[in-house]
């Protein structure tokens, strides 16, 4: 039969949050191992009983189902595949695969994530369609979890001692035990003592309050590599939230939306743009000048008999390929413009009425 927690703890059953707390307290430091005459064995009890009756929802489990023996009792495995256990309990959308491999014999342990990590941060960063053309620098403005300049992330005032927890040992992680239905198993789990750091300030800081870190906008600069694009996210290591009293911070990714360009329109690593051209230059040819998305101009030539719709490509003029290795082209389509009879001067009318008598 399992311990009673009660016991353990040397409490009554309608004892206080506190009084549990005070009790495990007092007995946590008695049998601590590290202490002359202390009891591993009995620190390990009396740790995995706090975990239980010092959480109002787990303790409120434990007072409903009691002590449960060593088997199952009859227990049906195959009502408990289809999500039920016996007596018709309801598992709901428990992951049995993560129950068993918690549960002593029934899988391997998993590895422990990091504790106090902080979190990433994901943003969105819209930029010109030029800013693809070369590497560039942007700035942008987070609020942000940020190391404690006051403590330096260490979650204590200055000079102050950091003990070790003497509820995970320094280890951060606590056996915590666990009850669904007639099955009762023990979980390792984040130490809530010390909040998974092994350690706790003498003297938590005045500012951060013992986390090591506070809330605050910072700027940052970000380069971005010519040649991105919309829905390419970029990963900056170390610039998400920092953790809690020095832990590793969060990592910062940063997705790419290449706004419309009113005159360029870019097709992977190609840009396409329109040339309007007189009736004249089209039958006659001409040179024109087209500018490229960097803003310089590049000569054209118009051949003779241009029709619009015609396609001409300008090679190396389009966007650097984001490897690195070269660079996309620029088409340029031109486009004939018929003239408007509104607009035209009577010189103008009689060349066109001459050139209609000609056939044209």
């Amino acid at each position: 039969m399992s311990d009673d927690y009660y016991s353990l703890l040397g409490v009554e059953k309608g004892a206080s949050a506190e009084e549990i707390k005070k009790a495990y307290r007092k007995l946590a430091h008695q049998h601590h191992p590290d202490k002359k005459g202390g009891d591993e064995a009995k620190f390990k009890k009396i740790n995995e009983a706090y975990q239980v009756l010092g959480n109002q929802e787990k303790r409120q489990q434990y007072d409903q189902f009691g002590q449960m023996g060593g088997d199952a009792g009859g227990f049906d495995f195959n009502s408990f595949s289809q999500g039920q256990g016996a007596g018709g309990f309801d598992f709901g959308d428990i992951d049995l695969g993560d129950l068993f491999r918690n549960m002593g014999g029934f899988g391997n342990r998993q590895p422990r994530q990091p504790v106090n990590r902080g979190k990433d941060i994901r943003v969105q960063l819209k930029i010109d369609l030029k800013d693809t053309l070369k590497e560039v620098e942007k700035k942008i403005n987070l609020s942000k979890m940020t190391i404690c300049t006051r403590c330096d992330g260490k979650g204590g005032e200055p000079n102050t001692k950091v003990k070790e927890c003497f509820s995970c040992r320094g280890t951060g992680w606590v056996q915590q035990m666990k009850r669904m239905g007639p099955i009762s198993f023990s979980q390792e789990t984040k130490c809530p003592e010390c909040k998974g750091q092994g350690k706790i300030p003498e003297n938590p800081c005045n500012v951060c309050k013992g986390e090591g870190r506070i809330k605050t906008n910072k700027e940052i600069v970000v380069p971005l590599p010519a040649g991105v694009d919309t829905g390419q996210t970029l990963r900056f290591q170390g610039e998400g939230e920092a953790g809690k009293r020095g832990a590793e911070s969060g990592d910062l990714y940063i997705t790419i939306v290449v706004k419309d360009d009113p005159i360029f329109l870019r097709k992977a690593d190609d840009l396409f743009t329109m040339m309007p051209i007189s009736f004249s230059q089209a039958t006659l040819g001409d040179e024109v000048d087209v500018s490229t998305l960097g803003g310089k101009k590049v000569t054209l030539k118009v051949p003779q008999g241009t029709e619009s719709g015609k396609v001409v490509r300008i090679g190396g003029k389009g966007i650097p390929h984001f490897s690195g290795w070269g660079t996309g082209d620029l088409f340029v389509e031109f486009q004939v413009k018929t003239p408007n009879i509104k607009k035209l001067n009577k010189k103008q009318k009689e060349l066109l009425k001459q050139l209609k008598k000609e056939g044209l």
